[in-house]
């Protein structure tokens, strides 16, 4: 019999069921209004498939940006796939769900950040130096709202 309800699981699940399903209508219709996404994932999760230049540049996590072009989104039951510009240069990427760490579309300062017990030994930082990195200049930066599920653990 089980010890109790898992609700930092139940959490993460619905919380990558929002992506999934906010992920599926932008692959129907398109990016709507200002609505960007920042996605941050670890690039050693099993399944994460990028260029080796990139898992060279980028060997345990990336950010992506979701917004002025990209193609190919195809979204799947276990993750997504999509096609961005690097430098001029379109890459494939596919990240699990499971891979992603945070999501965040700062036109309407929202956020989610996934954790793992490996995290609440590290050091916090903030989730808007690292979108700030990734923004560029003339655009204009929201701080979005992060979801935290360290507050629901016992």
């Amino acid at each position: 019999m089980s010890q109790g309800i898992d609700y930092g699981n139940l959490m993460h699940t619905a919380m990558r069921g929002l992506i999934k399903t906010v992920l599926t209508e932008v692959s129907r219709t398109g990016l709507p209004g200002a609505h960007h996404f920042f996605i941050t994932f670890d690039t050693r999760e099993n399944g994460v498939e990028i260029a080796d230049w990139l898992r060279e540049r980028y060997p345990e996590e990336m950010t992506i940006v979701m917004q002025h072009w990209f193609e190919n989104l195809e979204v799947g039951e276990a993750g997504f796939s999509i096609t961005l510009n690097f430098g001029d240069a379109p890459e494939p990427l596919y990240v699990p769900y499971s891979a992603i760490k945070t999501f965040v579309d700062p036109s309407v300062e929202f956020g989610l950040r996934f954790e793992s017990p490996e995290d609440e030994d590290e050091e916090d930082h903030i989730i808007e130096d690292e979108i700030e990195i990734e923004v560029e200049e003339d655009e204009v930066h929201h701080d979005a709202e992060v979801v935290s599920l360290d507050s629901f653990r016992k």
